[in-house]
């Protein structure tokens, strides 16, 4: 008999000066994505030895931390990543936000397809580059044929349609990259907030894009292992040279195992022009040193992390389950994206208003309940709320009656 888990338990987040609960007392923070699960006692067991030692000086990236990587790649993602290629970070948005400034040049076009994370638009304005936003064609939005899908994805012998709601608008997408302004996109793979997992032909085809237009891809992979049970993701680099030789990848264990306060991540490029700018880039920015236990917690995660995992994922598929039930029968009137991976689900709420930032506050005063509003997300995200599920599922239902109560009171 396997290991068993306890995500039910309900662990009190306050006074640990955690981001996502400091709120009033009576509020209930489903919105910026981290866990409200204790991590795996892997990775726990792993701290406590290591801080058991008492001493915490300088550190040096170990044989161990690109072992793990490599090995948690090719198991689970049917991908070798050479230890060559890879870089160690402390975080994601740092990376993002230091490739920016190395690869491009103030005054650039940086292309992110909308809605999506909202820090990408950080990295690039604060760092006095454009965004230039390439929205996702929204199906119920766009009322569009099955044909006219065919088209936005691509002709029916390249890329095999599917029941998605959000499909990229490969025309647009081309338009926007053959501007001789526009030399970098960053990819969100997975899609966080719309849940997708982009298929190998959409990112072929992105590939052969930017490549084509001498447009650099960035792919933010940090969801990459928050799939729903019977699912996989494609890492961008593994689908062809084309993709690989000319992108940038960024991934961690922060996301999966609830690590973002550990500071911990990965850049790979197989291109060796490319990877020596971002080495180059991490190093002047300083994000290029790990802390003490960094790199320890990363090996555990990745060598002993998967049963944990694995029972993770069962949880929060029955989470996005009884959020899209509890809609169906006592809010209607919200339409769930379907999802296929990251916890974060994506409503859509233009029946009740297209203002989701006033509609967020509205829930928020009435019920205490913290959701993200969809205008964080760009534009095309005014209309919808971002929900984080990944809680025990007593705290779920609790924020599913809040958010009841506050969109039955909104307009009243």
């Amino acid at each position: 008999m396997g290991e068993t888990f306890d995500f039910d338990k309900l662990v009190d987040r306050r006074r640990t000066d955690s981001y996502k609960w400091d709120v009033k007392e009576g509020e209930l923070p489903m919105w910026v994505a981290d866990m409200d699960f204790e991590t795996a006692p892997c990775v726990r067991e792993a701290i406590e030895k290591r801080a058991a030692h008492g001493v915490f000086g300088y550190n040096v990236v170990p044989k161990e931390w690109y072992d793990a990587y490599q090995n948690w790649w090719e198991t689970r993602h049917h991908f070798k990543i050479e230890k060559d290629w890879m870089i160690f970070c402390t975080g994601v948005v740092p990376a993002l936000s230091s490739i920016v400034r190395k690869m491009t040049t103030v005054g650039e076009n940086i292309l992110i397809l909308t809605p999506v994370y909202n820090i990408f638009f950080n990295s690039i304005v604060n760092n006095g580059r454009n965004v230039v936003q390439c929205p996702l064609r929204y199906r119920p939005d766009a009322g569009m044929s099955d044909h006219n899908v065919k088209e936005a994805r691509g002709s029916a012998s390249e890329i095999t349609l599917t029941e998605q709601e959000y499909v990229i608008d490969f025309t647009a997408l081309e338009a926007a990259l053959s501007n001789p302004q526009t030399t970098m996109m960053i990819l969100c793979n997975p899609h966080n907030p719309v849940g997708r997992i982009w298929s190998r032909e959409e990112l072929a085809k992105i590939g052969e894009l930017c490549k084509k237009h001498h447009v650099l891809v960035v792919s933010d992979e940090i969801h990459c292992d928050l799939t729903d049970p019977g699912k996989e993701y494609v890492p961008f680099a593994s689908v062809s040279e084309a993709c690989r030789e000319n992108s940038i990848t960024c991934i961690a264990p922060t996301k999966t195992f609830n690590l973002a306060g550990m500071q911990t991540a990965a850049v790979f490029a197989s291109d060796p022009v490319i990877r020596h700018k971002v080495w180059r880039g991490l190093n002047t920015d300083e994000v290029a040193e790990p802390n003490t236990f960094a790199c320890g917690v990363a090996v555990a995660a990745f060598t002993k992390g998967g049963p944990w995992l694995d029972a993770l994922r069962e949880y929060l598929s029955d989470n996005k389950r009884i959020v899209r039930e509890f809609l169906e029968e006592k809010l209607p009137m919200v339409h769930l994206v379907p999802s296929e991976a990251t916890y974060l689900l994506w409503l859509d709420c233009r029946n009740y208003t297209k203002n989701s930032v006033e509609l967020a506050e509205f829930i928020r005063k009435k019920t205490g309940l913290f959701v993200s509003d969809g205008a964080e997300y760009g534009k095309a995200g005014e209309p919808f709320l971002r929900l984080n599920v990944a809680c025990p599922r007593e705290r779920l239902m609790d924020g599913l009656e809040r958010l009841r109560r506050g969109l039955s009171g909104y307009g009243a």
